[in-house]
């Protein structure tokens, strides 16, 4: 990943789980895959703080829109996170990330995306619509092939999240595509059981996952990352903590609302 956004990427990259499966009937024609969801809705808010150090840095803020938002003929859940520094951080480090995507309703990939990245004197800005039946990604800086149900930073972590992790056992692995300014990587993450964490919403149960990273100017080892997601029916992030070149970043879930079910809180 040649710029890895310095906060919010982390947070994106805790459950970008992408299997490229097909789906088609005899006749060969293209066929969106179903897959059920009960672990977000519509209306949800995310609010995470970033630690750099012991440094309260920035905030994530996360929403999905309240009603659908239709793309072509398919209803999509349109997502919009937001990183960026407190006001007291930007003297070291400036960052003003966006990011959209728009996730198809029934298979859980994303149809367009859209960023728009402030970070220091870096600018870039990208934007793409993913045609799964014909395994192409069309923006206005090129085309390419991509895997079927390819995922981008925002759809990957809401994707994993309706995945069932009751049967992993620990150091299972699962495979993944992103897509990342103009790029395919294909990358990995591993199961490591569960944990209870003392958080700022709470005790909470969590499941326990590491991704593969790319090792760049970010990140130094492939292993430098651990997240945190809800041992619950909303597989929410609860705590991501990642060394980078220049440090550590610790990022916690801090306020939530619209959630889909119950979090896994222990007394």
């Amino acid at each position: 990943m040649r710029r890895l956004k310095f906060f919010f990427a982390p947070l994106a990259l805790v459950t970008l789980l992408s299997f490229s499966t097909r789906t088609e009937v005899n006749d060969g024609t293209f066929r969106y895959r179903v897959i059920p969801n009960k672990a977000f809705t519509y209306g949800e808010r995310l609010k995470y703080r970033v630690h750099f150090g012991w440094i309260n840095a920035a905030t994530i803020d996360i929403k999905v829109d309240d009603t659908p938002v239709v793309i072509g003929d398919r209803n999509t859940y349109h997502i919009t996170a937001i990183g960026k520094t407190n006001r007291s951080f930007d003297w070291m480090y400036s960052v003003r990330d966006h990011f959209e995507t728009f996730m198809d309703s029934q298979s859980m990939a994303p149809l367009k995306y859209f960023k728009s990245v402030r970070e220091n004197d870096y600018k870039d800005n990208d934007l793409v619509y993913y045609d799964h039946g014909n395994q192409k990604l069309k923006g206005h800086k090129k085309e390419m092939d991509m895997p079927r149900y390819v995922q981008d930073l925002v759809s990957g972590m809401f994707y994993a999240r309706t995945l069932n992790f009751k049967d992993a056992y620990v150091g299972k692995t699962f495979p993944l595509d992103i897509y990342m300014d103009q790029e395919i990587y294909n990358l990995k993450f591993k199961y490591l059981g569960t944990e209870t964490l003392k958080t700022d919403i709470g005790k909470v149960r969590c499941i326990k996952l590491r991704p593969q990273l790319v090792v760049d100017r970010v990140f130094k080892d492939e292993d430098d990352m651990t997240v945190w997601v809800s041992d619950d029916a909303n597989h929410v992030p609860i705590r991501v903590q990642t060394d980078i070149w220049v440090g550590s970043l610790k990022i916690d879930l801090t306020e939530y609302k619209g959630l889909a079910n119950p979090v896994a809180f222990v007394k």
